[in-house]
């Protein structure tokens, strides 16, 4: 369970020590508004589907970092409830609890979609108009196992029907079935959907307001991608290499997924320096360079020395003063916080990936 300290003297304006650029008054409001979520949580009772759309709902905002004990606790409760088929009657209920309980690695046969069927083995056209329904379903097959072909036969169902909608005259609920289709929880970063769902969440419940404020506070906290833009922008690489992939954002996202806690924020940006670079390199030798400059450029990586690449062109010299940048820094910064220089492991690892270039 992860929460913000802070201590109760130090309500001013001075920065934070573990997010630099917000000050003490903002985590302390911030942490104030993690203690009302979590109340909120604790305090669901006995209402299946108004949990389940509870931890939907702080899933899908990014903020379920703060609660995995009340998570926890809720969906325990639910497994038992699930297990004597007590939402078994209602198909959103159904799918979001099965996905929401799976997902957390907790067992389920997929059988209980067989109940969706008639006495025929056809599903039951009743749920054909259940949008929201349908695309529950369509999100909990997408946590299908080898061999369960009744999740894969309800995701074609479902998809089919949801592509269908998808002409529909109201527009609203057409753009929440596109997200859906395109964009399935199990395969997307809760950070990057929030904003859409914050603004598809049909709803009156009192609740979401508050797990809404605590979303846009969060997100305070994890806007490291401004700076990594800032970075890539002074950087140059673009504007250089214009034959090159120019994906800042694409790439924040591997770092974002890997280290999603806020207070990471510093090691996110550095993570997404090496793997941009990883990009550039490749392009430059799958599109651009030629096998002489190649051999070259690779010859002076494993070197080391700016006097390898004199006689390179402008682009690959750039793209050197880059890399060799990118790995001292990281090393330093390293060094400073940790008493131990990577440098020699670090360049050792670059130079693998040139082997791994040239033999591809």
């Amino acid at each position: 369970m992860s929460t913000v300290h802070i201590h109760p003297s130090r309500k001013d304006n001075h920065p934070s020590t573990e997010y630099p650029g917000l000050t003490n008054e903002f985590q302390m409001e911030h942490a104030k508004k993690v203690e009302e979520v979590r109340s909120v949580l604790k305090e669901v009772g006995e209402d299946t589907l108004k949990a389940l759309l509870m931890i939907d709902a702080v899933q899908r905002l990014g903020i379920d970092y703060h609660f995995h004990g009340e998570i926890e606790v809720v969906l325990e409760r639910l497994y038992t409830k699930f297990n004597m088929s007590d939402c078994h009657n209602d198909l959103y209920e159904l799918a979001l609890g099965f996905r929401l309980l799976r997902q957390e690695g907790y067992y389920l046969s997929a059988d209980v979609f067989n109940n969706l069927k008639d006495k025929e083995g056809k599903v039951q056209g009743k749920i054909s108009q259940d949008i929201e329904g349908l695309m529950g379903l369509y999100e909990a097959s997408q946590l299908s196992i080898k061999g369960e072909d009744i999740l894969e036969e309800m995701g074609n169902f479902s998809s089919q029907l949801l592509n269908a909608w998808n002409t529909n005259d109201d527009l609203s609920q057409a753009r929440i079935v596109r997200n859906t289709l395109g964009h399935p929880h199990h395969k997307s970063l809760a950070r990057f959907m929030a904003k859409s769902f914050l603004s598809d969440f049909q709803g009156t419940e009192g609740w979401i307001n508050v797990f809404k404020e605590l979303a846009k506070m969060d997100f305070n906290l994890v806007k490291s991608i401004h700076q990594v833009s800032k970075w890539w922008k002074d950087l140059g690489l673009a504007k250089e290499l214009k034959f090159a992939r120019n994906q800042p954002l694409k790439w924040y996202m591997w770092p974002l997924a890997v280290l999603p806690h806020p207070s990471l924020s510093k090691q996110r940006v550095e993570l997404t320096k090496p793997i941009s670079l990883v990009y550039i390199i490749d392009d430059i030798f799958d599109v651009h360079g030629t096998l002489d400059e190649l051999t070259l450029f690779t010859e002076a990586v494993n070197r080391w020395e700016y006097e390898a690449v004199e006689p390179l062109p402008d682009y690959m010299k750039t793209c050197f003063n880059a890399l060799n940048g990118i790995t001292n820094e990281i090393s330093s910064k390293v060094y400073k916080d940790y008493g131990w220089n990577p440098i020699d492991s670090l360049r050792k690892s670059v130079l693998g990936n040139f082997m791994q270039c040239i033999s591809g």
